[in-house]
């Protein structure tokens, strides 16, 4: 085996190159390597566990360690996980949740959620006859003390070069409110997206519907005259931060999160609006809530830095401005979606404290485009002219909103 690095068995992160050249040698590996799902899975080994991937050809993967909850991370580049799922491949019983996907550019990433601190007891590969190769990843218990401390002795180990980490939005001026003197510039938001599938339900995955209704919208609003840009264009995960600096670096005027969760039948059907607030209209909304931060913990991004309590305060007085005119374009949502006769939740503005709404100086709102754990809501996100009907909605109210929002700024630069 080739180590990018010395590999030390204290070590809580590691590069490995499975029979593979270097980056440096081949500017870098392009190919997707395919999983054998009949050759791999996670299972139980004593107290430890044990991970096998049978890959269709070497690549380099990065094996870590994250704290709160308590995770194991593989990063790799690059591997399609598609044919397998987490749920199926998980037979262990030390693993509470598994997860994996694009993640970064040119990466894919793992995630188990283990119930106890583990250690990296062993790592190797065999190649096979076919090219491929077979990893197997062996962890030991730990105790806590030590599980921290490689986890802080690792943070020391600088990213490989290519490590496309997203970077904050450079914005040399504040956003200035639209006055209707230049297109709307509306930033979409296709909720989810790589290694976080979001809710799943029918065959389709809430991260696939809604980048496919995204990029349907994109258009109806560039046809109207309006400047669109979209967190994601493919199936990639884009942390809940990085959203938000997107729609700054554009200089939006508005953001719109698009969802299609899943929550018991009968509980939720119908499109919603949801709002930002710090208490949730209800139990649902707070689970909705909570479920998307918990997708970016999960993922391994630190949630720990994003909000403070100076911060909080800067925030809560720009949100004095942009509160009401966020309140005033879910009632214009509301408004042309039920005008077309779309079918929406008996209460359709709702509020909860979802992260990737926010963002202080630009009106954010959540659109529960439906939900995929209704059959009926499936039904119509499926069908085209429902569709159709939903973009046309939206662009009405986007087009109303934008009227009365400029009048009230002119008046008040008055």
């Amino acid at each position: 085996m080739r180590l990018w690095r010395p590999l030390l068995a204290l070590c809580s992160v590691l590069w490995l190159a499975i029979a593979a050249p270097s980056l440096a040698q081949t500017g870098g590996l392009n190919a997707l390597a395919q999983i054998d799902p009949a050759a791999s899975g996670v299972t139980d080994r004593g107290q430890g566990i044990k991970v096998v991937l049978a890959v269709s050809q070497a690549v380099p993967y990065r094996v870590s360690f994250m704290d709160n909850p308590p995770r194991f991370v593989v990063d790799f580049h690059e591997v399609d996980f598609n044919g397998l799922a987490p749920e199926s491949a998980d037979k262990a019983d030390h693993v509470k949740q598994l997860l994996w996907g694009p993640f970064l550019s040119g990466w894919s990433r793992m995630v188990a959620v283990l119930d106890i601190p583990q250690r990296l007891l062993s790592a190797e590969e065999i190649a096979t006859d076919d090219g491929g190769a077979v990893i197997t990843l062996t962890l030991a218990p730990t105790t806590p003390a030590d599980f921290t401390a490689r986890i802080k002795a690792a943070e020391a180990e600088p990213p490989p070069a290519d490590w496309a980490l997203p970077k904050a939005a450079i914005v040399d001026q504040p956003i200035r409110r639209q006055l209707g003197d230049r297109p709307l510039r509306v930033v979409l938001d296709p909720g989810h997206g790589g290694i976080d599938p979001g809710a799943e339900a029918g065959g389709t995955t809430e991260a696939k519907a809604m980048l496919g209704f995204a990029l349907e919208l994109a258009e109806v609003l560039r046809r109207a005259g309006m400047t669109v840009e979209l967190t994601r264009v493919n199936d990639v995960f884009v942390p809940l931060e990085t959203r938000i600096s997107v729609a700054r670096a554009a200089g939006a005027d508005l953001f719109l999160s698009l969802h299609a969760d899943a929550l018991a039948e009968g509980e939720a059907t119908g499109a919603t609006v949801y709002k930002l607030a710090a208490k949730a209209s209800d139990a649902a909304s707070a689970q909705l809530a909570e479920r998307h931060d918990r997708t970016d913990l999960l993922a391994g991004i630190d949630l720990t830095t994003s909000d403070d309590e100076v911060a909080g305060v800067l925030m809560d007085m720009a949100r004095t401005e942009t509160g009401p005119r966020a309140d005033s374009l879910a009632r214009a949502l509301a408004t042309a979606i039920q005008a077309r006769n779309i079918r929406m939740h008996h209460h359709p503005i709702q509020e909860a404290a979802f992260s990737v709404l926010k963002s202080a100086d630009i009106p954010s709102l959540l659109l529960e485009v439906g939900f995929l754990s209704s059959a009926k809501d499936r039904e119509r996100l499926a069908d085209p002219v429902w569709r159709a009907s939903m973009a046309d909605a939206i662009l009405a109210a986007l087009q109303a909103w934008a009227m009365t929002d400029a009048a009230e700024a002119r008046l008040l630069r008055q």
